[in-house]
């Protein structure tokens, strides 16, 4: 990366954080259109008009028309290739750490909006929009089968296991399974007429008792790379 005399990133800096702001704009200007006039109504390239960039320009920063959507779920990816490999913490452990960012990242950004009970709406209708598409139902559960994937991946670093073993894959899936419990949660409780706090507690209690279960499941995970299983594993080479 070229910097300047102070050691501060130059152009190349610069131009990340145009397309930083360029893609957030996107996936907002979609997010507003798709919700006030739905999501089969409203073409890739319209986004792109609203924004003053080609239809090409958009599918530069996203794959397909769902992605314009959901895109911020893929910092749930990241997260998991950074928490889950720690041993300093426990699987479940690490689980509840990402989970909790996302709460407070959502909690912060409806809580900034002087509407609250607008916000609130929004966010309602937001999810009845995924709820309501095919497409962008087909979209999330694709991306939490991927994510599952990338769970197991983590998690065979810190045994020594195969990613495709028995048992990464099912510690993988019991943990997203606590991701797809604090989505359903979010449904639940996040709604106009309810002060946001309290929502955002009814969701952790939620999110724990399922980790209670969890945990107790998981318990003996690490020490399941004494004996890995072989099986299965030329469907991965």
């Amino acid at each position: 990366m070229t910097t300047t005399g102070t050691g501060r990133p130059a152009a190349e800096g610069l131009r990340e954080r145009k397309k930083r702001a360029m893609r957030r704009q996107l996936s907002d200007t979609a997010a507003r259109m798709f919700l006030e006039r739905g999501f089969d109504a409203v073409r890739v390239a319209d986004v792109g008009e609203a924004c003053g960039v080609s239809e090409k320009t958009v599918f530069n920063y996203f794959p397909s028309k769902e992605a314009l959507l959901l895109d911020r779920i893929e910092a749930t990816a990241d997260a998991l290739r950074t928490h889950l490999p720690d041993p300093a913490h426990t699987p479940v452990g690490a689980m509840l750490a990402i989970l909790e960012r996302e709460r407070d990242d959502l909690a912060t950004a409806l809580a900034a909006d002087p509407d609250q009970d607008g916000a609130l709406a929004r966010y309602r209708q937001f999810g009845d929009l995924i709820r309501n598409t095919p497409s962008l139902r087909a979209y999330r559960s694709d991306t939490a089968d991927r994510f599952v994937d990338i769970a197991a991946e983590a998690l065979a670093v810190r045994t020594g296991l195969h990613p495709g073993d028995p048992e990464p894959q099912i510690a993988a899936a019991t943990l997203l399974g606590l991701w797809r419990v604090q989505f359903r949660a979010l449904r639940t409780h996040v709604r106009p007429g309810h002060p946001l706090p309290a929502a955002i507690d009814a969701v952790t209690r939620d999110v724990r008792r399922a980790a209670r279960l969890a945990e107790a499941g998981l318990a003996a995970f690490p020490a399941a790379a004494a004996e890995p299983s072989t099986a299965g594993r030329s469907e991965h080479h």
